[in-house]
């Protein structure tokens, strides 16, 4: 442990340390795809959620309601940034996640696991989520980017597509709101 001042701190970060503590560590490997979803049933999987805070609630609220584990698609933020940490109050430490080495096969691979996978999307063949999540054991809930949401082929390949009905001519919700119900609704099928 090093004790240091402030400004030196600052020197060596490049940004004002406000709690005064640093910490350097080194990751261990991310277990296997297959590993994090031994033993779950609900799992939040994540294309392209490149905000930091967004994960962050992310995992916080998948937690809180019940989801076993998240995969991350491979650019997605990083859970273990300093802003996903402290968003998630701790979540990223305590719930199993991985990132997915291949994207493209990544949800047909989900399905071939034993795993319904329902894409949230405001496609036009989109189901309320009570609807697609009914009847499901284990369930993947698929989300994307803030801005263009899914990816053709993670929309296209996903077993069911998902929409939190809305009203007041609002077309959707902030990814992570969004997760936040489709996790409260996904936890009472």
């Amino acid at each position: 442990m090093y004790v240091v001042s402030e400004a030196l701190a600052e020197e060596v970060t490049g940004f004002h340390v406000h709690r005064g503590a640093l910490a350097s560590l080194h990751r261990r490997p991310l277990p296997p795809v297959e590993d994090v979803l031994a033993d779950a049933r609900s799992v939040l999987v994540l294309e392209e959620v490149v905000d930091h805070t967004n994960v962050g609630a992310i995992f916080r609220s998948g937690a809180a309601l019940g989801f076993d584990a998240v995969l991350v698609a491979p650019r997605c933020a990083d859970p273990l940034y300093r802003r996903a940490i402290k968003v998630s109050m701790g979540a990223v430490f305590t719930t199993p996640w991985t990132r997915l080495p291949d994207w493209y096969d990544a949800l047909p691979a989900l399905s071939s696991a034993g795993f319904t996978t329902v894409a949230l999307t405001l496609a036009d063949d989109a189901v309320p989520i009570e609807d697609a999540v009914a009847g499901v054991d284990r369930l993947a809930l698929v989300l994307g980017s803030q801005g263009h949401g899914l990816s053709e082929r993670w929309e296209q390949s996903a077993d069911r597509r998902a929409t939190i009905p809305m009203s007041a001519g609002i077309d959707s919700l902030n990814v992570a709101a969004a997760t936040a119900v489709a996790c409260y609704v996904a936890a009472r099928r």
